[in-house]
């Protein structure tokens, strides 16, 4: 397994979960790394990625300021961390490789999804 996410789970409005994306050695040192995700009935949505080289990242503009992408290259691991969670941030979250332009896209490698729902 190249990339497995883990974390989401059930959580209240306003509140915080920390997403964890295991990745092998290769793809942490060759490619960018972020997270996708997607609700019932809607189509796919780019949410964050995180540079391979600098570090620099990738935000969508609906989670600027509340979500923070990060890196640890000694436990493989990407993180998101989701603050003042919205009941539209429910989805199925992705880790996979990524590049950004205007938009953030898939580079070719994808992990299994972890479910994030956000409720009262």
């Amino acid at each position: 397994v190249q990339l497995q996410a883990s974390g989401g789970g059930l959580v209240q409005p306003g509140g915080s979960l920390r997403l964890s994306c295991a990745a092998s050695r290769f793809l942490l040192d060759y490619y960018s790394i972020g997270w996708f995700r997607q609700a019932p009935g809607k189509e796919r949505e780019g949410v964050s990625c995180i540079s391979s080289s600098d570090g620099s990242t990738y935000y969508v503009d609906s989670v600027k300021g509340r979500f923070t992408i990060s890196r640890d290259n000694r436990k493989n691991t990407v993180y998101l961390q989701m603050n003042s969670l919205k009941p539209e941030d429910t989805a199925v979250y992705y880790c996979a490789t990524c590049g950004w332009g205007d938009v953030l896209y898939g580079t070719g490698y994808w992990g299994k999804g972890t479910l994030v729902t956000v409720s009262s």
